[in-house]
This record gives C-alpha cells, sequence and structure tokens, in this order.
C-alpha cells in the first residue's frame, strides 16, 4: 500500500490555509469562502476517514491480492499500456462507484458526509465517508484483469490527490478543451449543487467523458446552492457521519411491507411508496 494521501496531508493543510487567506484579502461577493466551525468539521471527518481506512486497506489489499493471484493473465508494471489500461479502467470504475452511491441510499447514506456542507472550498475535499467498505466490489475487477494491487491502490491516490483541487471556487473556467475532458472545478460545482437541476450530475473522477457518454453531465450555468436537499445544520462529526444511517432505520422500522422496507434501504434517495401502492402483509 502507498499511503500518498496521507503523505500530502500537509500540503492540503497548507493549500486551505492559503485558499482561506485568499478570501480574507481579495474577497469575492459571490463566493461562500471559509466558516470556522464547518471547516473544522470537514477537517474531523477528514482525519477519522484515514484513522478507519488505513486499517481497511490492510484488508482490502488481502483481497486485491488475492483477485490478482486467481487473474487469467498478470500484466506488467513494466508495461507502458498497463499503465494506460489502469488509468482508463480506474476513472469508470470510480464513475461507476461515485454514481451508485448516489443512487442507492445505503450506499449514499455513507457518500452523503461529503456532500453536506453548504460550503464549497478545498477544506470540503477532506469531508469524507467514516464507512469505505463500500467500494472494494468497484475496483475488484481491475485485480481480476492482471493489474497488480499496489498500481491499484496507487492509482487511487492520484485519483483522489487531483480531485483534492476540484473543490474551490477561486477558479472558474478553464480552456474549452480542458472542460470537454476532464473533471474541473466548474463541473464539480456543479456535483455539489443542491439546484434541481444539478442533483446526481458530473460524476466524473479525472475525467468527465464517461458523464458526457452516459447522459450525466450538466454545465455550470445557475449560480450552485451547494449542501443537501435537506439540510442537517449540525456541526458535530458523529451526527455528519451517521445521520442518514439513523433515517433509513427510522423509515425501515415504520415501513407497512417489507418490499417498503427494501425501498427505503436500497431505492434512490428520497424513495417514498407510491400513494395507491396497496400494503403488502409482511410474514
Amino acid at each position: 500500500m502507498i499511503p500518498a494521501v496521507l503523505y500530502a496531508v500537509p500540503a492540503f493543510l497548507l493549500l486551505i490555509a492559503v485558499e482561506a487567506l485568499s478570501y480574507r484579502f481579495a474577497p469575492d461577493d459571490d463566493e461562500r469562502g471559509y466558516e470556522l466551525r464547518d471547516t473544522a468539521t470537514s477537517l474531523t471527518m477528514g482525519a477519522g476517514s484515514q484513522v478507519i481506512g488505513v486499517p481497511w486497506k490492510l484488508l482490502t489489499i488481502g483481497l486485491y491480492a488475492a483477485a490478482y493471484t486467481v487473474a487469467p493473465i498478470q500484466l506488467s508494471p513494466t508495461s507502458v499500456w498497463t499503465w494506460v489500461l489502469l488509468f482508463f479502467a480506474d476513472d469508470l470504475a470510480y464513475y461507476w462507484f461515485h454514481r451508485s452511491h448516489h443512487e442507492v441510499r445505503l450506499l449514499w447514506a455513507g457518500h452523503v458526509v461529503h456532500h453536506s456542507s453548504v460550503f464549497f472550498n478545498l477544506s470540503t475535499a477532506l469531508r469524507q465517508s467514516w464507512t469505505p467498505m463500500t467500494s472494494v466490489p468497484f475496483w475488484l475487477g481491475l485485480a481480476l484483469l492482471g493489474i497488480p494491487p499496489w498500481m491499484i491502490f496507487l492509482q487511487q491516490s492520484v485519483s483522489l490527490l487531483y480531485q483534492f483541487f476540484l473543490h474551490t471556487e477561486r477558479i472558474t473556467v478553464l480552456p474549452r478543451p480542458i472542460e470537454w475532458i476532464f473533471n474541473t472545478p466548474s463541473h464539480h460545482r456543479v456535483h455539489h449543487g443542491a439546484n434541481a437541476e444539478y442533483l446526481d450530475r458530473n460524476y466524473g473522477g479525472i475525467l468527465i467523458v464517461w458523464d458526457r457518454l452516459f447522459g450525466t453531465f450538466e454545465p455550470e450555468r445557475a449560480a450552485v446552492r451547494y449542501g443537501l436537499t435537506k439540510n442537517i445544520d449540525t456541526y458535530n462529526p458523529l451526527r455528519v457521519a451517521t445521520h442518514e444511517y439513523r433515517a433509513i432505520w427510522a423509515d425501515a422500522r415504520s415501513a407497512s411491507s417489507w418490499r417498503h422496507r427494501l425501498g427505503y434501504v436500497l431505492g434512490r434517495p428520497g424513495w417514498q411508496p407510491a400513494p395507491h401502492a396497496q400494503p403488502v402483509v409482511a410474514r
């Protein structure tokens, strides 16, 4: 395992401080900037995710190593084509990982942490889930393709490092060819928007071409309203990490049938039984 993200933490903190100072000395009325309690919560969530994530990665290494061992072929890390395959396969895996965590409520319960701030700045990038266990199936296939596990972890770190810089309002729009191919701060602001037209859009990691290909791309037009459609109004890290799991539990307990319970757990966030649906007797 190559903990590149851990090595980058000092640089992250320095850049957050620089960005915060830029708002102090060059404020913009259209940008929200920083709020001390919000930033503290984001940093706490990031620290917690690393504490949980490091031992979890040790188990993940074993799973990927087992898959790599039984792969029909084992690709060479000395081949440039292995790295090209890894880049695109990792980014596609991230797209579907990210999309599924917006479309399945149980998965959203972990990912919602990242969207829970009404601010959008570099500290928001560190506001991460404390339940990383759901990521394994999306990258296991890369090991079965014969890509060495250490390469998979390295590319995941590269993707996360790239995505850190997407969380800013200080950069408006980049040159058109870059905006067309790559994920940019403009595209990612849309992804964090609670505006109706921005919901469930722009899932890409490094590339935005997957969103264009699968019909989930939306350009930034209207001003972005950050946060959730129903904000949780708390800076308590434990509540930020668990509030949606508690809501799922409450909905499932109140459901009148097992079909409805499954809907609350595995349906899209906000799923509700159809008003005309007849209740199914639980057995």
